[in-house]
């Protein structure tokens, strides 16, 4: 059976105010843990009006002060906006008030645009550095050296579980050298899913991290009683999107009887292109697409992701999905 988790962008529906989204983050990761998925992890976004998990830490902590088990962690943090001390001290602090359940995916971009990176006080070019930052972080949280001056407390030999977030075969490439489990974000973006596959295989180096690997694709998926109302919920997501390319980001808005009267055909092409492994419909027909999916891909376990404008058509989602015989 392959596992499954999910990835959350506490994201701002409608009218309400970030304080309701976080709310809702935390009820949704109890239903999850309920349902028996196995990790729930929280992006990094800033300056976006939709989504209210900037403080990815603090979040992180929220979730796993509210439930018991399942693996809370970040998908990811951008460690280009982070200095590695500050990462590792966060962490290893999750780490001693949640022990076993924490993990640490990692993201080369900013996540942002780049006025809110120079706000965040980073060097623009910092995804040149990652490599970089990535060892420096590695050295705080493992076993400190007899001479090494300056330590993550609480943070050093934590040895937090770290993942490396991507969507290039040169991510994969990177995840594979350094011996770390690898999480591809298909729900963003469909190219090069296949050949990341490869490389991140092929290249694989056994480490302390991970015996071998790992892969976690992230997708859509929105699931619901019949496909007519799981493809009207999605169009919530394709709104979004076009509401994006169009400079106008804001919260979670309801779904539309008709997007086909709203986009573009130029819109349309690059919003389905980018939704290329995004599964919707009904439980039967979620159960094909994902099967399938697992077959050609030969993921080790399947990261969920999708906004929902309605909480509880989320969550019946979720019960959809967890109540299927998966292939794997």
């Amino acid at each position: 059976m392959t596992p499954l988790s999910i990835l959350d962008v506490c994201p701002i529906i409608g009218s309400d105010a970030p304080t309701d989204a976080l709310n809702r983050t935390r009820e949704l990761a109890q239903a999850a843990e309920k349902l028996g998925f196995h990790r729930y992890w929280i992006s990094e976004h800033h300056n976006m009006p939709g989504t209210a998990s900037a403080a990815t830490a603090v979040v992180i902590s929220h979730l796993a002060a509210a439930t018991q088990s399942m693996r809370i962690g970040s998908g990811g943090v951008m460690l280009p906006n982070h200095a590695p001390l500050v990462v590792a001290e966060q962490f290893g602090t999750l780490a001693a008030l949640y022990p076993g359940r924490i993990d640490l995916g990692l993201g080369r971009s900013p996540g942002t645009d780049q006025m809110t990176v120079r706000a965040l006080r980073r060097d623009p070019r910092g995804a040149e550095n990652f490599a970089r930052d990535l060892a420096e972080l590695q050295l705080f949280l493992g076993k400190a050296a007899p001479d090494q001056t300056v330590r993550a407390i609480p943070g050093q030999e934590t040895d937090v579980p770290i993942w490396l977030l991507g969507s290039s075969p040169s991510s994969a490439k990177l995840a594979a050298e350094k011996g770390m489990s690898f999480a591809f974000a298909a729900h963003v973006t469909p190219n090069g899913l296949f050949e990341a596959i490869e490389t991140y295989r092929s290249s694989f180096r056994p480490s302390s991290l991970a015996e071998k690997p790992h892969f976690m694709p992230c997708i859509n998926i929105f699931a619901a009683d019949t496909d007519e109302a799981a493809h009207r919920h999605f169009s919530s997501a394709l709104l979004g999107m076009m509401n994006f390319f169009r400079g106008r980001m804001g919260p979670i808005l309801p779904p539309v009887d008709n997007i086909e009267a709203l986009w573009t055909p130029q819109e349309k092409a690059t919003i389905m292109h980018m939704h290329h492994h995004t599964i919707v419909g009904s439980a039967a027909t979620v159960q094909e697409r994902l099967c399938a999916f697992i077959a050609a891909t030969g993921a080790d376990e399947i990261m969920i992701a999708g906004n929902f404008f309605d909480p509880a058509a989320r969550i019946r989602s979720l019960e959809l999905i967890a109540g299927m015989s998966l292939c794997g």
